[in-house]
């Protein structure tokens, strides 16, 4: 995508980020409590209700930000579509089919390992599609996290359940964030954050809307944990967690913010155990270290 557009107008200094490591943790905390306000919300809403409350609290947000703020729109259709497909892949494909596959059965364990190979598959993704070259570290970083992520979840494997279909539906969300990443990266590297956001979300919006009263009625119960997992998804998950995962993106390969994610399995057990009261075994703490390790030879420039 080759328009001009500006990066958001509240942070002018985007383009240069304050410290190496600031936007990179803060991405990662975001995205891994949405796991946890995924798991609170879900007995009251079906995942595709679920998602299109928070698709449309964040799309009507960043709508009004966007033409408060005058942000500049896409010119051309070919670009409006670009920003379309990017949001359908991250948002609607990717959480639509993690949240189905949870709702059919699948263990958090398991589907944390699937999508957790989306750094492999976004790094052999982009020497084919994007042309970036991956040197030895970040090969031997790639391997250390995946099998950090192996040794967090590996206490849940054995849990089954799901069935052909489920797995495959969260194989579909390893698909959207996966090709999601790649072609953000490829055709809206320069999208405005508040309008392409807009675009993005409210395209969603549609899609997991229709899929929610076609499966589900669109049916919840309005509970004080729905309202705050919906509004945290909303807000942090979506507009926040995205936009930085898009800034990031904009700032460097897709290979290395990819290998991101392999951190966030492992947050996520942390955060479990937090707030949730899961338990943590001493490998899966081993399993947080190789990660980080992973993670910081993937990344490390120079």
């Amino acid at each position: 995508m080759t328009t001009t557009a500006a990066p958001l107008a509240a942070a002018p200094g985007a383009t240069a980020p304050t410290t190496p490591l600031l936007w990179p943790a803060v991405f990662i905390l975001m995205w891994s409590t949405g796991y946890v306000a995924g798991k609170l919300g879900l007995p009251y809403a079906g995942p595709f209700t679920l998602l299109f409350l928070r698709f449309g609290v964040a799309a009507a947000v960043l709508l009004a930000v966007a033409l408060v703020t005058r942000a500049p729109w896409p010119r051309t259709a070919r670009q409006w579509l670009h920003v379309v497909v990017v949001g359908l892949l991250i948002q609607a494909l990717q959480f639509s089919g993690l949240y189905a596959g949870l709702a059919l059965g699948v263990s958090a364990g398991v589907s944390a390992v699937i999508v957790g190979l989306m750094p492999v598959c976004t790094a052999l993704g982009a020497v084919v599609f994007l042309g970036e070259r991956i040197g030895l570290r970040q090969v031997i970083g790639l391997t250390l996290g995946l099998a950090g992520v192996a040794l967090v979840v590996a206490h849940k494997l054995g849990g089954g359940g799901g069935g052909v279909a489920g797995h495959l539906a969260v194989g579909l969300a390893l698909l959207g964030i996966t090709a999601g990443t790649l072609y953000q990266k490829k055709f809206c590297a320069g999208m405005d954050l508040r309008s392409g956001g807009a675009i993005q979300l409210g395209a969603s919006t549609l899609v997991v809307g229709a899929l929610g009263a076609w499966h589900e009625g669109l049916a919840l119960q309005w509970t004080p944990a729905l309202v705050g997992a919906s509004l945290w998804l909303s807000l942090v998950n979506s507009i926040g967690a995205v936009s930085v995962m898009f800034l990031l993106l904009r700032r460097g390969e897709a290979s290395r913010v990819a290998s991101l994610f392999y951190l966030i399995p492992a947050v996520t057990a942390v955060m479990g155990y937090a707030v949730l009261g899961e338990t943590l075994t001493g490998w899966q703490w081993v399993g947080v270290a190789v990660s980080a390790a992973g993670v910081y030879l993937a990344t490390r420039r120079g």
